[in-house]
């Protein structure tokens, strides 16, 4: 999202307080990462400017600039004429070709781009559980920055689950709505093609549908969500960097495909989306709607880590890589966010911070079945493989890496080695595994002496060639899981 600098800490500027006992942040650290959101937002063709012209001011995403690569894309299917629609094959959309840092020409495919119709049979249906639905103004509670910026927005502001006064302006300008543009036709490159990346760049991994697919996170920085689809299934990709959430959905309600966007609100410094359908709200790190017609309802989720694109490459030569073809401007690789991971303070947050971790640590936070259970990293990193149970379910949280910190450095690739935490089902076929760490990113489970990576690949022993499946989790910062999930148990170790 794309703050203004504020003014010194303690003092009110725009929806957000900057409390001194929080902030460790200096006047020059803060002025370089609101700079550099301000950039990205300039370089996908969002205003900063208070003209609402410059952003997405209608119900249906459209915008103004020539950098856009939003077409009508409300279904998500595309109208390439070039469509191949003869094969077995889930990569169906176009292709294109581009030219890797090598200058070599590469093939591009564009998954969005092609007539093959979407599978609108799944999804979930709306649900307004736990929903409340005003009789007086609907608008009231809102900051008053907050009030003007939305007020071209047809949202049921009078159907919400969640006080109003706790949206803060994440983007100052008239209408903010994708002034940070989500990518709508996103083009792949094989991943051993993408060596614009360095082995330790950390992305997003979605194993779905029978694909793999790398999003790295220098792209998704910059544009926090994409509408995609693997094969016939509508998926919606994001990424807050603020609380370092990547989560996947199905992009399916009511049989509908709802086409998301950033709508330049924050809310416990987590991104809210919006859907053009409605203009409803959605809480990315939940995947619920909060305001509007479709308030209640939650998202279905699809498992999503955040590796390395070495180790992604090396367990899945075959996975496709997110393109930097996406229409915009932009020096992917260069980091925004400089400073903000060490610095010890969440942005856009007045909550009081829960002490036992440090806000800005991460941790796997698993959810399964209504059940949730957050794993420091700062734990399972000494022990490396976690047995344990959630919701009745067996699961390992395995820990290793040389993953890179995508939001302290000033070059991703050079962020500080954080690992990455990924959390799997440890059932295949009959058996329950119990698994423990081999060093080298390596592990082996006690029943049939199987070596695993840590991306849940067996390459040696009994169960050679099988793949864990991969649980809902993400790899969050301490602060947010506490303040989505107060209630929810921490694993401790023995």
């Amino acid at each position: 999202m794309t703050p203004k600098t504020p003014n010194t800490p303690g003092t009110r500027w725009g929806p957000v307080t900057f409390k001194p006992r929080r902030a460790r942040w200096t006047r020059k650290r803060l002025v370089a990462l609101f700079v550099g959101l301000a950039l990205t937002a300039v370089a996908c063709g969002g205003g900063d400017d208070g003209d609402s012209s410059s952003v997405a001011n209608t119900d249906a995403g459209s915008d103004n600039s020539d950098n856009s690569d939003n077409s009508d894309n409300s279904d998500n299917s595309g109208n390439s004429d070039d469509s191949d629609d003869s094969d077995d094959s889930n990569i169906s959309g176009n292709s294109d070709n581009s030219d890797n840092s090598d200058g070599a020409e590469i093939e591009l495919f564009s998954p969005t781009e092609t007539d093959r119709p979407l599978d609108l049979s799944g999804g979930v249906t709306s649900s307004s559980e736990e929903l409340t639905v005003v009789t007086d103004d609907p608008l009231a509670g809102l900051e008053s920055l907050v009030g003007q910026a939305v007020a071209p927005w047809p949202t049921d502001w009078a159907r919400r689950n969640v006080e109003l006064d706790e949206f803060l302006l994440g983007i100052r300008v008239l209408d903010p709505r994708d002034s940070i543009r989500p990518i709508d036709t996103p083009k792949f490159e094989p991943i051993s093609a993408a060596t614009w990346l360095e082995d330790r760049e950390p992305g997003a991994l979605v194993q779905f549908n029978d694909e793999v697919r790398f999003y790295p996170l220098s792209i998704l920085t910059r544009h926090e969500i994409v509408n995609d689809r693997f094969g016939d299934i509508p998926v919606v990709v994001t990424f807050c960097p603020l609380c370092n959430t990547a989560i996947t959905f199905d992009a399916r309600v009511d049989g509908q495909v709802l086409r998301f966007g950033v709508s330049g609100l924050l809310r416990k410094s987590d991104l809210v989306m919006w859907d053009d359908a409605s203009t409803s709200l959605w809480q990315q790190i939940t995947g619920e709607s909060v305001v509007g017609q479709f308030a209640g309802t939650q998202l279905e989720l699809i498992p999503t880590s955040i590796v390395s694109w070495g180790d992604a490459l090396e367990n899945f030569p075959d996975a496709l890589s997110l393109s930097r073809e996406t229409g915009s401007n932009i020096a992917y690789g260069a980091n925004p966010y400089q400073g903000y991971s060490s610095s010890g303070t969440p942005f856009a947050f007045n909550e009081d911070i829960d002490p036992r971790f440090p806000a800005l640590s991460r941790v796997v936070g698993v959810n399964l079945d209504d059940s949730d259970k957050a794993y420091p990293f700062e734990l399972i990193s000494e022990k490396k493989a976690v047995n344990d149970e959630v919701a009745g379910i067996p699961i390992a949280v395995l820990w290793g890496g040389d993953t890179a910190d995508a939001l302290d450095s000033n070059s991703i690739a050079e962020g500080v080695a954080i690992g990455s935490g990924i959390a799997y089902d440890r059932r295949v076929g009959d058996d329950v595994l119990t698994f423990v760490s081999l060093g080298e990113d390596l592990f082996t489970d006690s029943e049939t002496g199987t070596t695993w990576t840590l991306l849940g690949q067996a390459i040696d022993g009994p169960l050679s060639g099988e793949q864990l499946e991969t649980v809902q989790h993400r790899n969050e910062f301490w602060f947010a899981w506490a303040s989505f999930f107060p209630d929810a148990p921490v694993y401790a170790s023995a």
